[in-house]
């Protein structure tokens, strides 16, 4: 008995003692990268956790125009793991949580390289230029921190991101092609213009008819009581501070108009639709719950994302037919514009270059590359093209599934043919 609690004490000490070890290393190397500054530990159900700050050009073709810092987050589940290099394209607060795990790096026991995208809370330069909000820039971001870690973690690396993440990823790949071994873009959307015309025609046949009708009811059911509701929304607005360039009215009728893209985008169900003879209240209630008017305020957080819509990655436009008679509004083209791209980044005109970049390179070449996509999703309509004779780029659509579609969430013969064959690159030499 003593000699087994002898041998298990030795054995414990020795486990922590590796465990120490293996900590001190990471952190050493960490503390030895160059342009890495303020390395902070995080708690974490991963072996460590750390949160980087970056030193970033802003702009890259050009580094005598300044640095900011940019947040990066390593999950670490060791050297020897593979990557997930996570290309957000928003803000990065919450990979911070100690509960935080990607779905990639929980399938495969992975690290996780998690990189805020420049403009984007404590990744935002100051002073503030837009000038230099490009894709381009955001993709060489990403090409500088995989340099920085390629030594770290040697092994194989795989790039992710969700919606605009998603539209990340394929930025970066597109640019930097051989950076990494796999890329899985989720639900991610390739738009060929600031109002590209496929997402409308899309919400004309997607789910049935009897869904489709139920809900453009409710539409026109809010509209009609514009006078009642409208007051309702002002009263909201002053509560929550929010401020608009439009009339109240033709915000309001702009939410009726986003209603049936979120509707869609995020899976809800038209159980939850009130009946036509509901409550002004509960009319309400259900609209600013599917489409919250602070969609439309100039004074938001998601305002950085809108220049770029506005400028590279394109946007959605609506069909407004059938309330023409109802609307304030005459006509919604150009309204991300006028609504809800920042003042300060002036007159801002959409080039189409990143989408042929994109379209191009996926045409021209193969790379390892599955795109996940929900079958009701509106952003499905502008899901990445697939080619003819392609082996390797291969995309899945989760039937009836939303912008929320993971792997996870796939029927189960897709589920396990993805995880196949990812499991298959990760194991080539």
């Amino acid at each position: 008995m003593n000699m087994t609690r002898t041998l298990f004490t030795l054995t414990l000490s020795l486990f922590l003692s590796l465990n120490i070890f293996a900590a001190t290393e990471l952190k050493t190397k960490l503390e030895a990268l160059e342009n890495v500054a303020r390395i902070e530990a995080l708690e974490s159900s991963f072996a460590e956790k750390y949160v980087l700050r970056v030193s970033q050009p802003l702009d890259h073709s050009n580094p005598a125009k300044g640095q900011f810092e940019q947040r990066v987050v390593v999950c670490h589940a060791g050297f020897d793991r593979p990557t997930v290099f996570v290309t957000e394209g928003y803000g990065g607060r919450y990979a911070l949580s100690s509960r935080y795990r990607e779905e990639l790096s929980t399938l495969f026991n992975a690290n996780i390289v998690f990189v805020e995208h420049r403009y984007f809370l404590e990744s935002t330069p100051e002073p503030l230029d837009w000038a230099y909000l490009t894709a381009e820039n955001s993709a060489f971001d990403l090409h500088h921190v995989r340099l920085l870690l390629k030594d770290i973690y040697p092994g194989k690396w795989i790039s992710t991101g969700v919606s605009k993440g998603g539209q990340t990823t394929m930025i970066y790949r597109a640019f930097f092609p051989d950076d990494v071994d796999i890329s899985v873009p989720y639900v991610a959307p390739l738009c060929r213009g600031v109002e590209d015309g496929r997402h409308e025609g899309f919400l004309r046949k997607v789910g049935t008819g009897s869904e489709r009708r139920q809900i453009l009811s409710f539409q026109i059911e809010a509209l009609k009581r514009k006078p009642t509701l409208v007051p309702m929304m002002e009263k909201l607005a002053s509560e929550k501070k929010m401020q608009f360039r439009a009339p109240m009215a033709e915000i309001f009728d702009y939410c009726v108009l986003e209603y049936s893209f979120a509707f869609w985008q995020w899976g809800t169900s038209v159980k939850l639709i009130p009946p036509l003879t509901a409550a002004d209240s509960t009319i309400f209630e259900h609209l600013v719950d599917i489409c919250d008017p602070d969609y439309f305020s100039e004074n938001q957080s998601e305002n950085t994302f809108f220049v770029q819509a506005a400028r590279e990655l394109g946007y959605y436009g609506y069909d407004i037919r059938p309330f023409r008679k109802y609307l304030s509004l005459r006509q919604s083209g150009g309204y991300l514009a006028r609504l809800m791209v920042p003042q300060s980044a002036g007159p801002v005109a959409f080039d189409p270059a990143l989408y042929h970049k994109i379209y191009n390179y996926l045409k021209d070449n193969d790379p390892k590359m599955i795109f996940i996509y929900g079958e009701v999703d509106p952003w499905s309509a502008v899901h990445a093209p697939l080619f003819k004779g392609k082996i390797n780029q291969q995309q899945y659509f989760q039937p009836r599934g939303s912008h929320r579609t993971r792997i996870n969430t796939m029927p189960d013969d897709l589920k396990t043919q993805i995880i196949e064959q990812l499991t298959a690159w990760l194991s080539e030499s």
